[in-house]
């Protein structure tokens, strides 16, 4: 990838910067956009799905950039930027769940929000998510990652005035197929206000969740 295909004007001319998609990349060519931005320290740049291998082209060429090796996220500059706009939560319903939210955690601080993260409270055990209503409601969006039956982001927006946004994970047995079933409970959300994003699309939601509480 030439420096002159990276869009590091993005972030002027609509408010959020480009991330990096390391899947599907060589490390070489990770490690050429690492070494691009790294005199940019200007404009904030994620490297989302990255391996193992990717994280280290990444850190050869940027070796302070924060690297979350659960998320497969890393960051650049390393410190995010001061939080602005409305708060955000992220909620996991299940340890499985986390790497899919903590990428949704991250973008949303590294664009910007204070964000928290909230884990282990799907519905097997209502009283667990119940015992969170008032971070739930201090929120200006909710991120809620749920694999399985999918059934958590219809359940918090039952209980919110926020925006939700679910984003469904691969996580589940044969008859979730991959995400799909979830995908499909959380479209068909009862509760209104649920937004839905791709299968184990993190850095999707916390950029959406970014947008919908910024600052007017």
């Amino acid at each position: 990838m030439l420096e002159h295909d990276l869009d590091l004007e993005r972030a002027a001319r609509r408010g959020y910067p480009e991330a990096v998609y390391c899947a599907g990349k060589t490390p070489a060519q990770t490690a050429a956009i690492a070494a691009t931005v790294r005199d940019r320290p200007d404009v904030t740049t994620l490297f989302t799905r990255a391996s193992g291998e990717h994280a280290s082209a990444v850190l050869q060429q940027l070796p302070e950039a924060h690297h979350d090796a659960g998320a497969g996220l890393l960051a650049w500059p390393p410190t995010p930027p001061p939080p602005s706009g409305g708060p955000v939560l992220v909620v996991a319903a299940g340890t499985s769940d986390l790497p899919v939210a903590r990428e949704a955690l991250l973008t949303a601080r590294y664009l910007g929000r204070d964000a928290d993260l909230i884990a282990d409270v799907g519905v097997a055990g209502l009283h667990r998510i119940l015992g969170h209503l008032p971070a739930l409601r201090a929120a200006h969006a909710i991120v809620v990652a749920a694999g399985m039956d999918g059934a958590l982001p219809g359940v918090v927006a039952g209980l919110v005035s926020a925006p939700v946004v679910a984003v469904p994970t691969s996580v589940g047995y044969g008859a979730a197929f991959g995400g799909v079933a979830p995908l499909l409970t959380m479209l068909n959300a009862c509760a209104p206000g649920v937004a839905v994003v791709n299968i184990d699309n993190g850095y999707g939601a916390g950029h959406l969740a970014a947008q919908i509480t910024a600052a007017r």
